[in-house]
């Protein structure tokens, strides 16, 4: 399901934009918010999925400049039995913190890509601009996933046509071709997510 409500952001209003997901691959939903707050961006949402035969929660808040370069963010919640509280936060060489500790791995990445959401896909796309046809190879600060901890990870993104994307993932031999909607959230992401229709 996708629904979004655009408001003149000169006069200080919000635009919105919002998503809800079900995954593929195992049981599990997850709800995105994209806003507007000038001069940030801020993309928000919760996921609630199966790991190792176990419940896990996890909510998240990402805030980017106006030209969607990543500042800081936040995850937080549980897998299984174990609690989670991340803060992440970048300075202007984009050198990472994760709750206040360096890491130097992923120093001069400027995109956050978090391991178990479609929705951080959203943030090279819109960032990056690309024009149909073009394609950019960029390394992103991933958030493993279930182990929580930043490494770089080499990717590109190519602008096949329309909302069509090819995505992939180096280091980890992965391709696909992602659909997306106006605002860059993506609405299928093959054998993984894929965005809930409207009611009716």
């Amino acid at each position: 399901m996708t629904g979004r409500r655009f408001r003149d952001s000169a006069r200080g209003s919000v635009t919105e934009e919002l998503v809800l997901w079900r995954r593929l691959d195992q049981p599990g939903h997850e709800a995105a918010r994209l806003t507007f707050h000038d001069p940030f961006w801020q993309l928000s949402g919760m996921s609630v999925f199966a790991h190792a035969g176990r419940p896990c929660r996890l909510e998240y808040l990402v805030t980017c400049s106006a030209a969607w370069e990543t500042l800081h963010a936040k995850v937080a919640g549980w897998i299984g039995n174990r609690w989670i509280r991340l803060k992440l936060s970048t300075d202007a060489e984009h050198r990472w913190l994760l709750n206040g500790k360096e890491c130097g791995d992923v120093a001069g990445c400027i995109d956050l890509d978090l391991a178990f959401s479609p929705a951080t896909n959203t943030l090279p796309i819109r960032r990056l601009g690309l024009l149909s046809g073009q394609r950019a190879e960029v390394t992103a600060a991933w958030l493993r996933f279930p182990e929580l901890a930043l490494q770089p990870l080499a990717q590109a993104y190519q602008h096949l046509d329309g909302g069509k994307y090819r995505y992939e993932a180096f280091s980890r031999g992965f391709a696909t071709e992602l659909d997306v909607n106006p605002a860059g959230l993506v609405v299928r992401y093959p054998d993984l997510w894929l965005a809930e229709s409207p009611a009716g």
